[in-house]
């Protein structure tokens, strides 16, 4: 999938949370100075940033579908190669990479499995490739409040079906089918406090993601009704917010 809108707006709406779960993500893929690394679906560059502070610009690659996306990181990140591609065809050679990481991407590939070869198939051999994913199937996503109101007022809301990868057990089932033997799963907390119930909804309002498109879809009343509906539920603040991801690491 290729995020619509500006690498500021998805910043703003979803890097409040993924640039902590970043390292936390490093930590568990055991990243380390001397190593070479590659984000594959940078996005804005949370996860670019982390990897970048711990190993030089020089040691950091990205993969990025988006073109704006790809700009923008380059901007961020000077001296990391960013390139423009999608998960299923990585322009890097065989064996390139200590580590390859995917930060909330899985679920978004068109063939997660053949997304996760790909990683594979850059990595070094005893090299680690590292996924992580939202847990939407246990409401444990930081958009989970946002959805449940939506539900409240409209059934149909929300995406259809489990997502790849966002239920327990399936994103380490799909590194096996993928090839990557001996994959170990781990669960990762992210905990934010918004201080206001504004603060934690105006990133809803910038039209990123499927999140955005569906508020958009509503027209005026009905982003309204939704808006009083997500106040009804968390209150006007402080929110306190505590996501997990699913997360899985397997060694080449």
């Amino acid at each position: 999938m290729i995020f619509e809108g500006t690498a500021d707006a998805y910043t703003r709406f979803m890097g409040r949370y993924s640039e902590r779960l970043a390292a936390r993500f490093a930590d568990l893929a055991e990243v380390r100075p001397g190593q070479r690394a590659l984000d594959v679906g940078c996005g804005a560059g949370a996860l670019a940033a982390e990897l970048t502070a711990r190993l030089g610009a020089d040691a950091v690659c990205a993969a990025e579908p988006s073109p704006p996306f790809v700009a923008a990181v380059r901007d961020r990140l000077p001296g990391v190669d960013v390139r423009q591609a999608a998960a299923e065809d990585l322009p890097f050679d065989d064996d390139y990479f200590d580590v390859t990481m995917a930060q909330l991407v899985v679920h978004f590939m068109a063939d997660p499995e053949a997304g996760l070869r790909e990683m594979a198939r850059v990595t070094r051999p005893g090299g680690v490739v590292a996924a992580c994913v939202w847990d939407d199937a246990g409401g444990r996503s930081p958009l989970a409040l946002f959805w449940r109101a939506a539900r409240d007022l409209d059934p149909s809301a929300g995406p259809r079906g489990a997502r790849p990868g966002t239920f327990e057990g399936d994103l380490v089932a799909r590194f096996g089918q993928a090839g990557l033997a001996g994959a170990r799963a781990a669960t990762l907390g992210v905990q934010v406090r918004h201080e206001s119930f504004d603060e934690w909804w105006e990133p809803f309002t910038l039209g990123v993601g499927p999140l955005g498109g569906y508020l958009t879809s509503l027209g005026e009343q009905g982003a309204a009704d939704l808006r009083e509906r997500c106040r009804a539920l968390a209150g006007d603040g402080p929110i306190e917010v505590n996501a997990a991801v699913w997360a899985v690491t397997a060694r080449v």
